[in-house]
């Protein structure tokens, strides 16, 4: 493989011809093209920048720099960006508390002063006690890259097992820190990826899920197989860990362990992938001889665990219930015909419960919108709790014997409050509320139900200053995710806050193959059905075009992982309805996304193209095959990040230089930004966050006119 040409040109200046405060032209870094055809089902597809799946090789490293120097010196043109960075750092700046929680007369929270790159560990003697810092992940690297993944109290409150990932990575470290002097014990446990971490009764050790060692140099790349769960004893070895539950002929089984508040169960999730579908198998901890019981085995369903009483299990289900129910299985007499059920299927989907104070606390979504209601353990005497407002909650975590519990709740123009509620008496008041220069008094948020290509009526909230004129001229963001029963819900955001400062319309739209209306509307979007959400999301934005918000010139599309496919989809099915798109850490080439590391967790959503059946329709919209040479796409700012070990950088790479090469001549620019020492999004540092965003909002302002 020959190295590639490469080029840092100069900037063309040519008068008038882009949407700029002056115009470019761009010449993009040349970037080789193989000769690599692949035969799918006795198709031939050609993939000629196969070689940038080589995230490690010299000629991509060098793509990446020079590509990257394109990017910025283009973005350094632009006079509004250090504007937008500017009031970014002063919004961002204020004092930020997470939900507290309590072990052994202990409080613990998250902290962040204002414009840390990473939020501090706290603990109290008391809620309203002088807190001291436990746990600063900014010491643990130069630049704030080392983030503070998950936090484990033990239960007398002695020691905290925490894990940190490094650069945005996926992968975890564990270790052991004592509470009362702040220092780490020897302990330190490594290869870990989407594993919890649960003490013993007795705190002796954790709980805990680790892949094999990946081999050298292809931690970033390697599929992710074989994960198991260890129970790790303090004081000793990673290598002395007891192997507690492992399954040879499932190598993509994920395997999730949690001891019961009573400390008397084991129980074992199992999943496969990303299907909603599990199993759940139990383990006695009162008996050193027990084995393993398949409670759950027939994978026919989602089944999340939420608390016992003696032999009794509670579970939120969708079994015979797409919006969700809780059920309850006496472990004494397991069989399906002496199930319980506790609490039906409601009108509303069943978005989460907790099982805390002797009660159940019920999160519904009314479309897209929370509201709450808490029950007796029995199922009767709800409660419908009060909020603030119309927006969206989240925590009610703890215990059976606790008293109190706390939720946040924020919406788009609201940074949110934490409050305290009585479980008895289902009054909540308020414990903490952030100070922030930012008046959402001077904005209305809408919802809106338009109806898709198939007529289904799909809905939208659509936020703007007060003073919006709908005559067709206003910057417009339009995003979107639709996959993975993820539901959109209202939330605020300080970079969303300043692009609506700058006079633009935010759009997010409750698309098809989310969880918003339960497990149909993620059906309605999956698999075989995936176009429906594309045609939502174009329909959206026709939308807002006939409703007057927005011209075609004007509407941007934004969206990250699974929205990033989104929006390359999108924008390469109708390349004339959008005016620029910011398609972050995308899955864009869907005929190789199971290759690499979780990627083949995704086939339950996606299908495989190892599959004749799913492979014609990911050929139709897998964003990379799509770009045709000589069509005109709108301005285009791909983002990545190098350490993205979920969706690995390739898809971007490729995705760009496929986009390049197609971009009409006299079209808008495509270009791509790749971050270093950042990863799929979690945990990065904030003024790399800052940064993106100062890019992303200049780059938007620069490709869409406005009223100009």
């Amino acid at each position: 493989m020959h190295a590639p040409k490469l080029m840092i040109p100069g900037l063309v200046w040519i008068a008038g011809q882009c949407a700029g405060a002056e115009a470019m032209k761009l010449e993009y870094p040349e970037a080789k093209k193989d000769a690599v055809v692949d035969v799918y089902h006795g198709v031939e597809v050609a993939d000629p920048y196969r070689w940038l799946e080589d995230d490690n090789s010299e000629e991509t490293k060098a793509w990446v720099k020079a590509e990257n120097a394109v990017t910025q010196k283009y973005l350094e043109t632009l006079p509004q960006r250090e504007e937008i960075r500017e009031r970014l750092k002063k919004l961002w700046n204020y004092e930020r508390v997470g939900i507290p929680r309590e072990e052994s007369g202990k409080w613990f929270f998250v902290k962040n002063s204002g414009l840390q790159d990473q939020g501090v560990l706290y603990v109290a003697d008391s809620l309203d006690g002088e807190p001291r810092e436990l746990l600063d992940p900014n010491q643990m690297s130069k630049d704030g890259t080392v983030s503070l993944s998950k936090t484990s109290p033990s239960h007398d409150g002695k020691l905290l097992a925490y894990a940190t990932s490094g650069g945005g990575s996926d992968w975890l470290e564990i270790r052991v820190r004592d509470i009362a002097t702040g220092k780490d014990l020897e302990d330190h446990l490594k290869w870990i990826k989407f594993s919890g971490l649960s003490w013993a009764a007795d705190d002796s050790g954790f709980y805990y899920s680790r892949y094999p060692e990946p081999e050298e140099g292809a931690d970033l790349t390697q599929k992710n197989e074989f994960q198991k769960l260890y129970f790790h004893k303090i004081g000793e070895a990673q290598e002395k860990d007891a192997l507690v539950y492992e399954r040879k002929d499932q190598p993509q089984w994920g395997i999730g362990g949690g001891v019961t508040d009573d400390g008397k169960f084991l129980i074992i999730d199992l999943s496969q992938g990303t299907d909603p579908k599990n199993r759940v198998f139990y383990k006695s901890l009162t008996d050193k001889d027990a084995e393993v019981v398949e409670l759950l085995p027939e994978g026919d369903a989602s089944y999340g665990f939420l608390g016992n009483i003696g032999s009794v299990f509670y579970f939120q289900t969708d079994l015979d219930a797409p919006r969700n129910r809780v059920i309850a299985i006496d472990t004494a007499k397991p069989e399906k015909a002496n199930w319980q059920e506790i609490i039906p299927q409601a009108a509303e989907p069943m978005d989460y419960v907790s099982m805390v104070g002797g009660k159940f606390i019920v999160t519904y979504m009314k479309d897209a919108r929370s509201r709450v209601v808490r029950y007796d353990l029995d199922g009767k005497n709800p409660l419908e709790l009060e909020l603030p407002g119309i927006g969206t909650v989240g925590g009610f975590g703890g215990e059976m014997e606790d008293t109190q519990t706390f939720f946040a709740f924020t919406s788009f123009t609201n940074p949110g409050a934490i409050y305290r509620l009585d479980i008895a008496s289902g009054k909540s008041e308020l414990w903490r509320k952030p100070e922030v220069d930012f008046d959402g008094e001077n904005y209305v948020t809408k919802q809106e139900f338009f109806e898709s290509k198939d007529g289904t009526k799909v809905p939208m909230f659509i936020v703007h200053r007060k003073d919006l004129k709908l005559d067709g001229s206003n910057r417009t963001l339009l995003y979107g995710y639709g996959g993975f029963q993820i539901s959109m819900l209202p939330g605020f955001s300080v970079t969303r806050a300043v692009w609506l400062e700058r006079g633009g319309v935010l759009v997010v739209v409750n698309l098809r193959g989310g969880g918003e209306y339960g497990r149909e509307w993620h059906d309605a979007g999956r698999l075989h059905n995936k176009q429906n959400v594309f045609d939502d999301f174009i329909g959206a934005g026709e939308t807002l075009i006939k409703q007057g918000y927005t011209s075609s010139k004007n509407l941007a599309i934004q969206g990250g992982s699974n929205g990033g496919l989104l929006v390359g989809a999108c924008m390469t099915q109708r390349p004339d309805l959008f005016g620029a798109a910011l398609p972050a850490v995308g899955v864009m080439d869907m005929l190789r996304f199971q290759k690499f590391t979780i990627g083949w967790a995704w086939t339950k959503e996606y299908g495989s193209s190892d599959n004749a059946k799913d492979f014609p329709l990911l050929l139709k919209y897998s964003p990379y095959h799509s770009l045709k040479p000589g069509t005109r796409y709108p301005a285009t700012l791909v983002t990545t990040a190098d350490h993205d070990d979920r969706v690995v950088p390739a898809h971007s790479f490729k995705f760009a230089a496929r986009l390049q090469e197609c971009q009409a001549k006299d079209g808008p620019p495509v270009l791509i930004r790749v971050d270093t020492s950042a990863g799929h999004g979690a945990g990065t540092a904030l003024s790399k966050v800052i940064e993106r965003a100062s890019d992303e909002w200049a780059f938007l302002e620069a490709s869409l006119p406005g009223t100009k």
